[in-house]
C-alpha cells in the first residue's frame, strides 16, 4: 500500500512564500516558541499550584472554610501568574506591536512605530539585574524621544537563553518583517 504523503519522491511545490487560506493576518500571535527557561518556571509554578490546591482540599477537611478558601485564592493567583507567564513576549497583528509584560501589556499601533531595530547593548540576564553583553529588539515610536528605548525581546530572556543563537535572529528579523510590510506611511 503506497503511501505518498510520507514519500519523498512526488513533486513539491514551489510556492512556500503563498499564505495559508487560514492564516488570518488580524489575529495576535507570537512570531517564535516560548523559551525552556519560561516554560520550565510555569511548569514549576502549575506543580507548586497543584501542591496548593491539594493542601487548599486538606484544609477543607480540617480546618474553616474561610482559611481553604484563602489558599485557594492563592493558588489560584499561582495558575494566573503562571499562565501569564507563558504568555509573556511580542506578539504582531495587522493591527500593530503588543509586548505582553507579567503585570501590564502595551499595544502599539503600526502608524505610530518609527522602527524596530536590533542592537548590540547590555541586557538583563533573565530578566534579572546582572546585564551581558548581548542583542536586543528595540522599537521606536515616532513623536517619541530615541533616548533608550526599552528592549522587546533580547538575546538573554527567558525566550532565547539556552537556545540556539540563531533563534534571536528569526524571531528579530520577523518582527522587522512585520514593521516594515505594516508600518509603512
Amino acid at each position: 500500500m503506497p503511501l505518498p504523503f510520507l514519500t519523498a519522491d512526488r513533486a513539491f511545490d514551489t510556492t512556500d512564500d503563498v499564505a495559508l487560506p487560514y492564516d488570518d493576518r488580524d489575529r495576535w500571535r507570537r512570531p517564535y516558541r516560548p523559551g525552556p527557561w519560561r516554560v520550565g518556571a510555569a511548569a514549576v509554578l502549575l506543580l507548586l499550584a497543584s501542591f496548593v490546591l491539594f493542601s487548599s482540599v486538606v484544609i477543607a477537611a480540617t480546618a474553616t472554610p474561610a482559611s481553604a478558601a484563602t489558599v485557594f485564592g492563592f493558588a489560584l493567583v499561582i495558575v494566573v501568574a503562571a499562565l501569564r507567564l507563558l504568555r509573556m513576549g511580542v506578539w504582531v497583528s495587522a493591527r500593530g506591536l503588543r509586548h505582553v509584560a507579567l503585570v501590564s501589556t502595551r499595544t502599539t499601533p503600526w502608524d505610530q512605530v518609527a522602527a524596530v531595530r536590533t542592537v548590540q547593548q547590555p541586557v538583563r540576564w533573565l530578566g534579572l539585574p546582572r546585564t551581558v553583553q548581548g542583542q536586543a529588539l528595540v522599537m521606536n515610536r515616532r513623536g517619541r524621544s530615541s533616548d533608550g528605548p526599552a528592549p522587546l525581546l533580547t538575546s538573554h530572556n527567558a525566550d532565547f537563553l539556552g537556545r540556539d543563537p540563531l533563534a534571536f535572529d528569526r524571531a528579530a528579523d520577523t518582527v522587522e518583517a512585520w514593521a516594515d510590510e505594516y508600518g509603512r506611511d
